[in-house]
Parts: structure tokens; sequence; C-alpha cells
């Protein structure tokens, strides 16, 4: 009887850690994806259209989400054209972040197409767009120049939209968005200072620049460049430049004896290798304006990037 009583003990044994095994732990994964709301335990899916929202957005964050990019590395948003996929991750998504300022023209129709409702975070909302310096060409005085991120101190104010904008979907995570981003406000005061003291070494005369399209503008205001023209004179990269406009340009490189014509990566150098031929300038091929690069690269985040490009500018001005 009493070997009978063991072996029934055994199998109940037996059977309690067989239920136990098939129940759901709650305790999560380290590859889950963080939870925004821990009441419900819904996730909130959070989706940046360009690679560098997605990065200050997660540095914002932290751990309790995850921050999807719409756009590849490389891409350039001017000339993005939405696919099926690409409409189905807006659809899914309950948080939109995008630049704003007319930045990605595309994404009207596109959110339209995908239907539903969510979220939208402007990071740039309440930034005031920059007025043309004196001496600057510009095509179109009235064009809106959207670039506000290459000035980091402009990027503090897109971290103060996306804080609000995730406290705003994801209540419960104040505290949490409100600590990082306070934290990563002091990381861009101090890459602020940095860029200064690097591009300290250039000279006033060769504080010149001249770009693909019309991108630096805040940059170059933030630390005392002078905008010399542009290949393609326009905010977006999008258009094409007359054979007048190149001629111009030409006048003005040579006027003011600038040295160096500056490109994105990703960007056509044809139009700028005929320009250095006609005046001598070096043509810098691989700053990162629009896109960070893969993790591998030399710009995959951010601050990364700004202080690539930083890097880039002294050694080719000094």
């Amino acid at each position: 009887m009493k070997r009978i009583i063991i072996i029934w003990l055994y199998i109940l044994s037996a059977t309690t850690i067989g239920l136990s095994a098939c129940q759901p732990r709650n305790t999560p994964s380290l590859n889950a994806a963080p939870i925004a709301n821990q009441i419900d335990e819904t996730p909130i899916r959070v989706l940046a259209v360009e690679t560098f929202l997605a990065d200050i957005a997660q540095n914002v964050a932290g751990n309790r989400l995850v921050i999807e990019t719409l756009l590849p590395p490389g891409l350039d948003p001017h000339a993005f054209e939405p696919t099926p996929k690409d409409v189905a991750k807006i659809a899914a998504s309950q948080v939109l972040i995008i630049n704003g300022a007319g930045f990605e023209e595309w994404l009207a129709e596109t959110i339209k197409n995908a239907g539903g409702e969510r979220t939208i975070i402007e990071a740039s909302a309440g930034l005031v767009p920059r007025q043309p310096r004196e001496g600057e060409e510009v095509e179109d005085k009235h064009e809106s120049d959207p670039h506000f991120w290459l000035d980091p101190i402009n990027v503090i104010k897109y971290v103060e939209n996306i804080r609000q904008g995730l406290i705003a979907a994801d209540p419960a995570g104040k505290d949490t968005y409100t600590q990082n981003a306070e934290a990563y406000i002091t990381q861009l005061k101090a890459l602020d200072s940095w860029i200064r003291q690097q591009l300290s070494v250039i000279p006033d005369e060769r504080r010149l620049i001249v770009t693909n399209h019309e991108s630096f503008g805040y940059f170059a205001d933030r630390y005392d460049f002078k905008i010399i023209g542009a290949i393609i004179p326009s905010v977006s990269a999008d258009a094409a430049p007359s054979a007048q406009q190149m001629a111009r340009l030409v006048e003005q490189i040579r006027n003011n004896h600038a040295i160096a014509i500056f490109l994105e990566t990703g960007s056509n150098p044809q139009l700028a290798q005929q320009i250095a031929h006609e005046t001598g300038v070096t043509v810098i091929t691989d700053l990162y304006t629009h896109s960070l690069s893969a993790l591998d690269g030399p710009a995959p985040t951010y601050l990364d990037m700004m202080r690539y490009n930083t890097l880039t500018l002294v050694n080719a001005l000094r």
C-alpha cells in the first residue's frame, strides 16, 4: 500500500510540473519589444520616417519602446517613393514620427492610402525656418528649409516634441521619457560645444560651403559659415539645375575662392565633378545628412553623424 501511495505522489508531482511548464510566463524575453503600456501589456508600435529621427526618438524612448524606421539607411527622403510594404508599415503604426516642415512631400498621400488613425509627432514643430542671409544665392526665397536637424541645438526641440508625443501615447512612461530626454539634451549640448571647438581651426576665409542642394543653412548659421551656393538651388534634392544656374555657381565659386563642394552620400557626383574641372575645387562625396549609415559604418547614430560630418569639413577646409 505504501508503495502505491508513493507511485501516485510521483505521478501527481510530474503532472503538476508538466502543467506548470505549459502555463504562459510573465517574465519578458530579453529580445522582446519593451511594453509601452505596463498595465494592459499592449505594445505601442512607433514608426519614424527617417533613420536619424528613429535614433533621436530611441534615445527618448530608452528600453521602454522599440522605434522602427520606415526608410532604410542611405536612402534620400527627397527621392523616396513608398511601396505597398511601406504603406502597410504606416497602417500598422500607432505613432508616426516625421520631420515635418515640408520635408516628406510624399507623406500626405501615403498616410491617406494607409488609412486608420495614429498619433503623428512632427519633430520640427515650433522651429522657425531660416531666412537666407545677405549674399546667399537662393532660387526661391519663399521655399522653407526643413533641414533643422543639422544644427544640434534645433534637435533639442525635436527631443521635446518627441517626448511630449510619446507621453501622450503612453502616459505611464512619462518619467522614463522625461529622464531620457533630459539626458539626451545634455549630450546634444555637449555635441554643440565639441563641434564649435573642432571647427575653430578653420580660418574665416575658408568657412565657405558649396553643397549638392540647399541643406546646410542651419549648420552654417550656427557655426559661422558662408553658403556660397548649391548645385541644385533648392532645399529639395529632387530637382535639376539649369545651364544658367550652373554657370552662376561656377562664377560664385571663383569669386569667393571656395575650395570644396560637399555632397551627401548617394548623390550623383557628375555635375560636381564638372564644376570641379572648371574651378579646381575638391569634391567631397561622403557627408551624411539625410540618413545614418549602417551600424558598421561611420555614422550609425545622429551624434556620430554630426561628429563625422564635422571632421570631414575640418579635414577639407583647414
